[in-house]
């Protein structure tokens, strides 16, 4: 059940609450929409911000139809430049995430964990049942099903396989040093190898620019945009086209963020239809397949963000936990159990040979693999951070580094430790249909040897879509608020517009050049987010400096 107080929180037509206890606001003339041009087309209504949502929508719509013109042209393109940015910029992006994680620990064990959001009495919107539910659902959903088996399989066989040299330079994909012919290091490393592109880096990232727009919102009275983080920093030149160009590149990044994660979905939920019904699998099948979840998106969207995204997120954990649970019982139960610990402390045994940002051996790993992931989340920052911080009112500081950050990395590992660990269990007793199976399709051949195999298959497909869908309508709401000036309550067909541009973005990559053409936007929209990032950081001290701690 939604209590009356999740109800107020949820409902589009709020704008964010007024502090409850004490605040120190920041005194700012600005009204929140006072640039936005309100316009009415026919029956429908737009209010949105003359400079963010013109320069950034034109971008988007050219990307599409260039992409889409040029096809052929563009698919090599987009291989050299995710080429060139992972293999020129992995340092910057591990050092980066790096300092993300030292921000939240400190920020944990500092005085200024005491502030609360809100105000000094403000109480929480949400259970925790209710808010993790949401997290998740948004924040990591598709990528947990399409890398929950390939990851910890692939590290896994990789590292088993030991090193490969080429001219004095290793050719292979193995973490560290490998673990060549030992079955256990080899699972412990791949393990920890995966634990650390989902634990807590990434969550670190999600966590810094979450509090800061939720700190910059709730206690200091700004809109509930990226540019408002930055006042302590620009002052009211946040207001002007410094502040503009933050919130333009939170807005193509989230988008392209979003449209990598569709992507992965469609790719995913394609090699499921054609593993349970013999659909065919290709670029085609994956356009309609985006086209179709979209067309669900839309409806989602026009439900309204209670009805919608609240619902289908609490549908999608009950489902992915029947799928987990029922995995851990019928799977290799001892070994997921001892796994989950034994996993864990080889993720605090590697970390520091994982996180170190320079003289790497493992070119390939880090820069394939962790300098893709850092660029990925952080495109996706703008979405998750927003989305968390609308939801996070009435938590500490502390409490909700804590929350954000330690628990859902816990339940990550418990994932991978499932999923990844029965596979590789699988691959060691002789099946080896998962490791030999297309990307896409190895949670469905890792399923396959377990019993129901049609129906948690099917089970998998259906929350492949949901995960899809919640992404795609939270999305949507963002980027609508970013596009808006801060509102909240901006009228719907702006919602359908981003919308329908996220699966348009994704179908121009997937033609222009596939899972390639993924990667190399996420990373390339995630290179100067990152600095954004970065700067963020400054400005959320400051913030939390002058605000009073709750007793």
């Amino acid at each position: 059940m939604i209590d009356k107080r999740e109800k107020e929180a949820l409902s589009d037509e709020n704008d964010p609450m007024v502090p409850d206890g004490e605040v120190t606001p920041i005194d700012t003339d600005y009204q929140i929409g006072q640039d936005n041009i309100a316009v009415q087309v026919g029956p429908f209504g737009l209010d949105i911000h003359n400079r963010v949502f013109a320069i950034s929508g034109l971008a988007v719509i050219a990307f599409v139809v260039l992409t889409l013109i040029f096809q052929n042209q563009v698919e090599p393109l987009f291989g050299d430049l995710r080429d060139w940015l992972t293999a020129n910029l992995d340092w910057f992006f591990i050092s980066a995430a790096n300092i993300f994680v030292l921000v939240c620990f400190y920020l944990i064990f500092s005085p200024m964990g005491k502030v609360r959001l809100g105000g000094t009495k403000a109480t929480p919107d949400f259970s925790y049942l209710g808010w993790f539910s949401m997290l998740f659902a948004a924040g990591m959903g598709i990528g947990l099903m399409f890398y929950g088996v390939s990851e910890p399989l692939s590290h896994f066989t990789t590292a088993y396989g030991g090193t490969s040299m080429e001219n004095g330079v290793r050719t292979d994909w193995a973490p560290l040093g490998a673990a060549g012919g030992d079955a256990l290091a080899a699972e412990r490393l791949g393990m920890a190898a995966t634990i650390y592109h989902w634990a807590l880096h990434p969550w670190a990232i999600y966590a810094v620019l979450a509090l800061g727009l939720a700190l910059f919102s709730f206690n200091k009275g700004l809109p509930l945009t990226v540019r408002s983080v930055f006042y302590p920093l620009l002052g009211e030149r946040v207001w002007g086209w410094p502040g503009h160009i933050i919130d333009i590149l939170a807005v193509l990044a989230t988008l392209f963020g979003l449209a990598t994660s569709l992507g992965l979905g469609a790719s995913q939920a394609a090699s499921g239809l054609n593993y349970l019904f013999g659909f065919p699998e290709g670029n085609t099948m994956e356009v309609l397949l985006v086209v179709a979840i979209t067309a669900i998106a839309l409806v989602s969207v026009m439900a309204g963000l209670e009805a919608g995204v609240k619902r289908l997120s609490q549908i999608n954990m009950v489902l992915a936990a029947v799928l987990m649970l029922f995995v851990i019982i019928v799977g290799p139960t001892l070994a997921i159990a001892t796994g989950f610990f034994a996993n864990l402390a080889a993720y605090l045994q590697h970390l520091p040979a994982l996180a170190n940002p320079i003289g790497r051996e493992d070119a390939n790993f880090s820069q394939g693999w962790t300098a893709f992931y850092w660029a990925w989340w952080i495109s996706w920052s703008p979405f998750v951070g927003m989305f968390i911080a609308r939801v996070s009112r009435g938590r500490t500081v502390r409490e909700f580094i804590i929350s954000v950050l330690l628990i859902p990395s816990l339940a990550c590992v418990l994932w991978m430790s499932v999923f990844g660990g029965t596979a590789i269990s699988q691959y060691l007793e002789g099946f080896t249909g998962a490791a030999e199976a297309a990307l896409p399709l190895q949670l469905f051949s890792m399923l396959d040897v377990l019993p129901w195999a049609q129906v948690t298959s099917f089970v998998a497909i259906i929350l492949v879509v949901v995960f899809f869908v919640t992404s795609s309508d939270s999305g949507s709401l963002v980027i609508d608020t970013i596009s808006a000036g801060g509102k909240v309550d901006a009228p719907t067909p702006q919602r359908v517009f981003w919308c329908t541009f996220e699966g348009l973005v994704a179908i121009a990559l997937i033609m222009g050049g596939g899972l390639v053409a993924l990667q190399a936007m996420a990373v390339s929209t995630g290179f100067p987010f990152t600095l954004v990032l970065l700067m963020s950081c400054v400005a959320l001290f400051k913030g939390l400096a002058s605000e009073p701690k709750a007793v």
